[in-house]
C-alpha cells in the first residue's frame, strides 16, 4: 500500500517571491519549520519540530536536496522516525511553481507515503499542508516587500 498527495494553491504575488519562501531558511523556518536548509543539490539539512511519541516522531526531519530548477520546481527527500538513525518515513516532496493569473500556483506533491502507519501519518500531513500552508506563507508573502 502506498499514498502520495497532491495539493494545490494559488497566491496572489509573484513567483519570484514564492519561490524566495520556498528556498530561503529562513523565511522556510517562519512557515513551515526552523531548519538549515541550503538551496544546493546534495545539500543534507533538518527540519526540527516538537516530537510526537505516541506518532513514533522524534521531532526530526531529515532532508537532502535532490534537484532544483531556479524558480520553478524544488525536490528532496524527506524522512523521519522515533530516533535517530531509524527511518520509519521515507518520502520525497516536489514543490513546482508557475505564474498563473497575475500571481503563482503552487504545486506540493508528497510522494511514498507506505504501509498503514504511513498511511495514516499520511492524512495526517496532508491536513496539515492544506489547512496550514495557505495560512502560514498567505500571511509571509503579504508581509514580504
Amino acid at each position: 500500500m502506498q499514498r502520495d498527495l497532491l495539493i494545490k494553491w494559488y497566491f496572489p504575488h509573484p513567483p519570484e517571491k514564492v519561490w524566495e519562501c520556498l528556498t530561503n531558511a529562513e523565511l522556510i523556518g517562519q512557515w513551515l519549520m526552523k531548519n538549515d536548509f541550503k538551496p544546493i543539490v546534495g545539500h543534507k539539512f533538518q527540519f526540527h519540530t516538537k516530537p510526537i511519541p505516541k506518532m513514533g516522531f522524534d521531532g526530526i526531519v531529515n532532508c537532502e536536496v535532490l534537484e532544483i530548477t531556479p524558480g520553478q520546481r524544488l525536490v528532496y527527500s524527506w524522512k523521519g522516525g522515533p530516533r535517530p538513525g531509524v527511518v520509519e518515513l521515507d518520502t520525497i516532496l516536489i514543490w513546482t511553481i508557475t505564474a498563473k493569473d497575475q500571481g503563482t500556483e503552487i504545486i506540493l506533491e508528497h510522494k511514498g507515503f507506505k504501509g498503514l502507519k504511513n498511511y495514516i501519518t499520511s492524512i495526517i500531513m496532508g491536513s496539515g499542508w492544506k489547512r496550514h500552508i495557505p495560512r502560514r506563507m498567505g500571511s509571509l508573502l503579504n508581509e514580504m516587500k
